[in-house]
């Protein structure tokens, strides 16, 4: 739905609440033309209800607003005296059309300065529960989202099993576009396997759908910063057609952007960039990317053993190899993705190997699997582009050669129709030899080149994809660590994602500072039960 069509749904939502309350704001000593002017009705409201001004802005905030207007229709119905189970009840299930009856067929009155404590143990803990998922949804919605590395893509920079909190507000928080959706869930809903969101994700109805047109457009907040070059960002991943996380799709199925699967890579090349990778090594513009001294590069080899297999989980460890080798059958040959430079040439000092072979492929060879998926591109996993990464505002020009790297952009990502006759290409109808792009786009890649899906196998990322930015790590898990002393990573605890430099865990100063805290909260407690 567009942005103008869901300013008309919201002021004939202002115009039923003020046919259903005009007569109540009277009573509460207010002015009836105060019940229909919207955002200042709700503050209205809000002191009529004896609930803070701020409850305004949860009001209009998407997700959250789905837990808050029924609780807003319990509150002005008990501020008017109705308190019963039943008043409770006929307030939630006429999705607050209750208040309709209160105000033009019961004689009620206001009632002023109302405690606002729950008259039962069953309210009261009803209450605490509500404010709490609120207060849960707004922080991970528009602050901070913890976020888990389920892959070793980025391995040495982020380890598998490091626990992330990854901020909103660096890049600006994205306003959810799934209006109706279940609050702190991506996207389906643990245990009951269900979609957590309502969305007809059938393809041919994706843009026609009752059900789709309540999702409002892209909007981003303010954020305090751009993603800079080599920024670890988490995204939705562009091409997740899938049913949900857990199930294979059987048909070809649509998600909303915000219920995509989140992603983690890095942002080496950004809008306006020419990219190319060489054997490997991303070159941007001519120049060699430099990572940050954090990230490890990482490739895999073909290792030829003297003497048997290697000892898998020693061997990873000594040397820092991401994946644990595989074997032939006859144990002679290990193959392995995830080794560094650095590490690779202590490796190769190791009694029991004979030979290293790197796993790359040629110049020229073509790898079905990627991008951009055409029989006139020749390009591998270690030897790919160049090619531009299309910037908003930014004009190419467009031939039948170039289509295949921008199509997906033009038609899926700026929702243009686009149609081939011969050797033209017709954008909306009309003949198109060059294109104006409308988003910035993001090249997004993982360290550990050759085990890493990444946009060498799906294309660009267009910024209103972008999730946020991990900031921290609070929790590491190693899941073939032996014992909790080597489960869990204690030298990862608290430590930041970007910098320079090794981390440096902050978990004891955390610990100290929360010690003193509970101290300062007791003493003050028990200096308050005895003044």
């Amino acid at each position: 739905m567009a942005l103008t069509q869901w300013l008309i749904v919201i002021l004939i939502i202002q115009v039923i609440h003020g046919l259903g309350t005009w007569k109540l704001y009277i009573k509460a000593g207010r002015q009836a033309w105060e019940a229909f002017i919207p955002i200042y009705n709700a503050v209205i409201l809000m002191k009529i209800i004896n609930r803070p001004w701020y409850w305004t802005i949860l009001l209009f905030l998407p997700v959250i607003n789905l837990i808050m207007f029924p609780v807003v229709w319990l509150e002005t119905a008990r501020s008017f005296g109705k308190n019963s189970t039943t008043d409770t009840l006929l307030a939630l299930f006429t999705l607050g059309f209750y208040n309709y009856y209160l105000n033009y067929f019961v004689d009620v009155e206001h009632v002023k300065d109302r405690s606002l404590h729950p008259k039962t143990p069953m309210g009261d803990w009803v209450s605490s529960i509500l404010f709490a998922i609120v207060a849960a949804t707004v922080v991970h919605g528009y602050i901070i989202q913890p976020y888990t590395i389920p892959t070793s893509s980025l391995e040495k920079s982020l380890l598998v099993g490091d626990f992330l909190f990854v901020s909103k507000f660096h890049y600006g928080a994205r306003v959810p576009m799934s209006t109706i959706a279940a609050p702190m869930v991506h996207d389906t809903i643990p245990i009951l396997n269900k979609k957590s969101y309502l969305y007809d994700d059938n393809v041919e109805n994706r843009n026609t759908s009752f059900i789709n047109k309540l999702s409002l457009p892209y909007l981003r907040l303010p954020g305090f910063q751009n993603i800079a070059q080599n920024d670890i960002v988490v995204f939705n991943w562009p091409v997740d057609t899938l049913y949900n996380m857990y199930k294979t799709a059987d048909r070809n199925y649509y998600k909303p952007v915000d219920k995509k699967t989140n992603y983690v890579k890095r942002a080496v090349g950004m809008p306006g960039d020419s990219l190319e990778v060489r054997d490997g090594f991303v070159f941007i513009n001519g120049k060699q990317n430099q990572l940050p001294d954090r990230a490890k590069l990482q490739f895999s080899y073909k290792v030829e053993t003297k003497n048997g297999p290697f000892d898998n989980y020693s061997l990873a460890s000594r040397y820092n190899i991401t994946d644990f080798p595989q074997y032939n059958q006859d144990y002679s040959m290990s193959y392995f993705a995830g080794i560094s430079d650095e590490n690779l040439a202590k490796f190769k000092n190791h009694p029991n190997v004979k030979s290293i072979e790197p796993l790359k492929r040629e110049k020229g060879e073509r790898e079905l699997s990627v991008f951009p998926h055409d029989p006139n591109y020749n390009w591998n996993n270690d030897f790919f582009g160049p090619l531009y990464i299309p910037k908003a505002g930014a004009t190419v020009a467009l031939n039948l050669d170039v289509l295949p790297l921008y199509k997906r952009a033009i038609t899926e990502y700026e929702n243009n129709e686009l149609k081939v006759k011969g050797n033209q290409i017709f954008i909306n109808g009309e003949l198109a030899t060059n294109y104006t792009f409308q988003k910035d786009y993001y090249w997004m890649m993982g360290d550990n080149r050759h085990n890493s899906l990444d946009a060498r196998s799906w294309g660009f990322v267009p910024f209103d994809h972008v999730v946020g930015k991990p900031v921290f790590i609070w929790m590491s898990w190693n899941t073939n660590g032996q014992g909790i002393k080597e489960k869990i990573r204690w030298e990862r605890l608290f430590t930041t994602v970007h910098g320079s430099g090794e981390p440096v865990s902050y978990f004891i100063p955390f610990l100290v500072l929360l010690l003193a805290w509970f101290g300062f909260s007791k003493w003050r407690k028990h200096k308050k039960a005895n003044s």
